[in-house]
Parts: C-alpha cells; sequence; structure tokens
C-alpha cells in the first residue's frame, strides 16, 4: 500500500553491466527516474505474479521507454505473463507496436534473463506466484527473492548460498493473515530450513508494520540468529560473496 514514503514492489540488479528489474508496481517508475540506470536501462522486466502491486507501472514503463526512445522491452514471468500483457496492450491501442516485446512464460526450471541465471519456485500466495535466485552468469553471488508468501522451510531452502534473500514479511504478529508471513512464522521457516545465507532483508510491508520494526526484528530473532534488516526504498547495496 503506498503511503506517500515507500512505493510498491520492485527491485533492481545490476551485474556486468546489465540491469533486471523484478516487479514493476505502482510508484516504480519515477522510483528508477532517480536511479542512475533510470527507466531508459530497463530493457528486461521479471515478475513474481500479476497482482496490481506487482504489475501496476508495467504499462508506464512501456510508455516511458517509447517516449525515450527506446525499442525493446522483455517480460518474463509465470505462465499466463504474455497473455497478461497482451490484454495490458489491448487496452491502449496506441501503444500498439510501439516496442518489440518479447514475452516469456517461465515454464523450465531455468533460464538466463539480462545476464542473469534464473531459478524459480512457486511460493504459497492467493494466486501463483515464484520466488526466484538471480546470479550473475558471468559468476558472482546469487540473490534470492521471495516474492509474495507465506514463509515456509522449503522456500528458505530454496535460497541456500544466496548471499541475500529478500523475503515478504507483511505485518507483525498480531495481525491475523494468510499468504504472507509474519516475523514469527519467518523467524520458524528460517530456523528449521537447513540454508546458509549472508543476509536477509525484509519487504512488502504493510503500513501496519511501521514504527514497529524493532519489535518485529526481535521476534523473529527469537528463534534466527542471522543477519535480518529492513528494506528500504531507494537503498542501494553492493552484494558480495556469502563468505564475506
Amino acid at each position: 500500500m503506498p503511503t506517500g514514503r515507500r512505493v510498491q514492489s520492485g527491485t533492481l540488479l545490476a551485474a556486468d553491466g546489465e540491469t533486471l528489474l523484478v516487479d514493476c508496481g505502482s510508484g516504480v517508475l519515477d522510483a528508477l527516474a532517480r536511479t542512475s540506470v533510470g527507466y531508459e536501462g530497463v530493457d528486461t522486466v521479471l515478475l513474481t505474479h500479476h497482482h496490481l502491486d506487482h504489475v501496476s507501472d508495467l504499462d508506464v514503463l512501456m510508455k516511458a521507454r517509447w517516449l525515450a526512445g527506446e525499442t525493446d522491452l522483455t517480460i518474463a514471468g509465470p505462465p499466463g505473463t504474455a497473455a497478461f500483457v497482451e490484454d495490458l496492450l489491448a487496452v491502449h491501442d496506441y501503444m500498439q507496436d510501439r516496442l518489440e516485446l518479447t514475452l516469456l512464460d517461465i515454464e523450465r526450471p531455468t533460464l538466463s534473463l539480462s545476464g542473469f541465471d534464473v531459478e524459480w519456485l512457486e511460493t504459497r500466495h492467493s494466486m501463483q506466484c515464484f520466488a526466484y535466485r538471480l546470479t550473475p552468469s558471468a559468476g558472482g553471488p546469487t540473490v534470492a527473492l521471495s516474492g509474495d508468501s507465506e514463509a515456509f522451510p522449503e522456500l528458505v531452502a530454496f535460497a541456500d548460498g544466496a548471499a541475500v534473500l529478500v523475503h515478504d514479511c507483511s505485518f507483525p504478529d498480531d495481525v491475523d493473515v494468510s499468504n504472507h508471513p509474519t516475523p514469527a512464522s519467518l523467524g520458524e521457516a528460517l530456523a528449521a530450513a537447513d540454508a546458509d545465507i549472508g543476509r536477509v532483508y525484509l519487504t512488502h510491508l504493510y503500513p501496519h508494520t511501521e514504527g514497529r520494526h524493532e519489535a518485529m526484528l526481535e521476534s523473529l530473532g527469537e528463534q534466527y540468529d542471522g543477519d535480518v534488516r529492513f528494506a528500504e526504498d531507494g537503498l542501494t547495496i553492493t552484494v558480495t560473496d556469502v563468505a564475506d
């Protein structure tokens, strides 16, 4: 939920001169414009799923790239992504054929996108949603993103060896919620999985979490003693190998 200080879901990865945008929710286009990459530098978008808070700037991104003189865009995601984008464009006749689009429904276990090797795992959410492991094709540390999901040990194990795991933690413990984790349920899953993870960033934060970050970290830390931090809009980190 936009708050005036936070926008919706979008994570930009860069390695070896290549960039990959994971999700493109409301406000992400404006946030991209404040980076050195800009929306002009994003030619590949990887969607975790098709809920509005992960895709609502997607057609805006297509128009912005066209107006900026860019000619192409690749959009990949769970099965149905190609039809979803085609349906978006069908609403806006003037956007037809403005860009050379490559639309990919992810079905095979691995693929390469924009300089990254991509692996996926289906999560536990209210619609089909994928978590991703993203490793630079030229070599380098792995970043894992949970997408939207309840916490479960198999998802944490999927991130084994990742230098960074970006994980949904939408609500504090006193909110009765499904399809998303709370700190207690995420801490339980992190502790139960046999996984070596460098650092965990908590994201997909609803306004319910504002002013409660310290208590949420304490709750999670009752079961998991690893390095856990809250993600912030505009946060930029340099990722090194998990052993570092």
